[in-house]
C-alpha cells in the first residue's frame, strides 16, 4: 500500500501546516507572554493563536461570534484557497453577507484550536524564540486549557460575552466547554454532532490512528522535525481509518459499491474506488496538516469529559445558561444521535434534539450548510 500516493508532488519536509515565512493570509495572531497553566499539571510558556475575523465588532461587542474548528479544521471558515491558505473556508456557505452568520451584522471570529499547526501554538512550533520545535515534549492539552487560551483572545477583542458559540465534533466538544466554565460569557450556544464525554468506542477509533502514527518509523517519539523526514505514512493511515468513521455505509455502498478505480484490476494490485477515495484524503491532509498536532488534539479529544472534576455530566451540564440547540446527524456513526440526546437532556434551556438529515454520516455538519443555517437563525432571529 502506498501511505501517500502521486508520489510525484512533493510532500512537505516535516508538515503541511503552516510555517513562519508562509503568507500570513487572512491571519491575525494573539500572542500572551504568561505562562497558560494547564489542566494536566504544568504550564504552557506562552501562547500564540492564530484566528480570523469577518464583519465588524459593535461598540458594544454584542455581535460577537465564535466559531470552533474539528479536528483538522483551521481558522479559515469562510473565503477562497490562496496564499497562506491551502483549501477553501470549510464552512463557506454559512459565513458571509446575506448567509446564516450575516457579516453584515455579526463578528464571527475563528481562531485556531491550541495545538493546531495553522499558526497557533503547537507541536511545531518553537519552545522560545530561536530555539528548536517543541516536538515530542509538547505537553498535554485538555478541551478546558484550550478554551481557557480562546477565553484571553475574547479579552484581548474585547469581547465580554458571545452572543453565539457554535462548534461540532470536537469544536463542539470545546463549545460546551465554553459555555461551562464562562456561562456569563455565552449568549446562546449550537452544538452539533458532538457529546458531553468521549465514548469508549471513540477512543477505540482514536487509538488505531494514533497508533497508525506512532508505528511510522519517521515518528521518532514526535521529534521529527529537523531531520529531514516526517510520519507521512502513518498520517496517511489515520486518515484513512478516520475518514471511514466520518462517512455512512451507505454512502460508501452508493458511491462506491465494489467497483475498481479506471484502468486499475484490484486482481493484480490495482484498487478499488473506495479505496483510491480513501488514498485521495489521505494525501490531503498529510499537505497540509502536521502528524504531532494531529497526535496532541487526539488524546485532548479522549480526554473530553465536561463533568470530570464537577460532580458529573449533569452537574456539569446543568451550570449551561446559554440559550441552546443541540443537532445531531441522522446517519452519524461516530456520534450518534443518542450522545446529543443526552446533551439536550441535560442542558436546562436546551428544548429537544434537532436532527440534521443526511447520508454524509459524521461529516453532514460540515456539508449540510442549509440546515444548519437554519439552526443557526432559530438562535440569532
Amino acid at each position: 500500500m502506498n501511505a501517500v500516493p502521486h508520489a510525484g508532488v512533493p510532500l512537505p519536509p516535516a508538515h503541511g501546516g503552516w510555517r513562519e515565512g508562509d503568507p500570513p493570509g487572512r491571519r491575525r495572531w494573539h500572542v500572551t507572554h504568561h505562562s497558560l497553566p494547564l489542566e494536566a499539571g504544568g504550564e504552557l510558556p506562552g501562547v500564540r493563536l492564530a484566528f480570523e475575523t469577518w464583519g465588524r465588532l459593535a461598540p458594544d461587542a454584542s455581535n460577537a461570534v465564535l466559531v470552533l474548528h474539528a479536528l483538522t479544521g483551521d481558522s479559515h471558515v469562510a473565503g477562497p484557497a490562496g496564499p497562506g491558505h491551502p483549501t477553501p473556508g470549510w464552512w463557506d456557505g454559512l459565513v458571509g453577507p446575506g448567509l446564516a452568520l450575516d457579516t453584515d451584522r455579526w463578528f464571527v471570529v475563528a481562531p485556531n484550536v491550541l495545538g493546531g499547526c495553522q499558526g497557533s501554538t503547537g507541536p511545531a512550533s518553537p519552545r522560545a524564540e530561536g530555539h528548536a520545535p517543541w516536538g515530542g515534549a509538547f505537553p498535554f492539552l485538555t478541551q478546558r486549557d484550550q478554551v481557557t487560551a480562546e477565553a484571553g483572545l475574547a479579552d484581548a477583542l474585547g469581547i465580554g460575552r458571545w452572543a453565539l458559540v457554535v462548534g461540532g465534533s470536537m469544536g463542539g466538544m470545546r463549545a460546551v466547554e465554553w459555555a461551562v466554565s464562562y456561562p456569563e460569557r455565552v449568549g446562546a450556544l449550537l452544538l452539533l454532532a458532538t457529546t458531553a464525554a468521549a465514548s469508549a468506542e471513540q477512543i477505540a477509533w482514536t487509538n488505531a490512528q494514533l497508533g497508525a502514527i506512532r508505528a511510522d518509523p519517521d515518528w521518532h517519539g514526535g521529534d521529527y522535525h529537523g531531520t529531514g523526514r516526517a510520519p507521512h505514512a502513518g498520517l496517511g493511515l489515520a486518515r484513512r481509518i478516520a475518514h471511514v468513521t466520518y462517512r455512512s455505509e451507505p454512502e460508501l455502498a452508493i458511491r462506491f459499491g465494489r467497483t475498481p478505480q479506471a484502468g486499475e484490476a484490484p486482481f493484480s494490485g490495482g484498487r478499488y474506488q473506495v479505496e483510491s477515495y480513501l488514498d485521495h484524503h489521505a494525501a490531503k491532509l498529510v499537505r497540509r496538516f502536521d502528524a504531532g498536532s494531529y497526535v496532541v488534539l487526539s488524546e485532548a479529544m479522549n480526554a473530553h469529559d465536561v463533568g470530570r472534576g464537577r460532580g458529573g455530566v449533569r452537574a456539569a451540564l446543568g451550570r449551561v445558561t446559554a440559550r441552546t440547540l443541540v443537532a445531531g446527524v441522522d446517519s452519524d456513526r461516530l456520534y450518534p444521535p443518542a450522545q446529543q440526546s443526552e446533551l439536550a437532556a441535560l442542558i436546562p434551556s436546551a428544548d429537544r434534539l434537532r436532527l440534521i438529515e443526511s447520508p454524509y454520516g459524521h461529516d453532514g455538519f460540515l456539508i449540510e450548510t442549509g440546515q444548519v443555517g437554519a439552526l443557526v437563525a432559530e438562535l440569532l432571529g
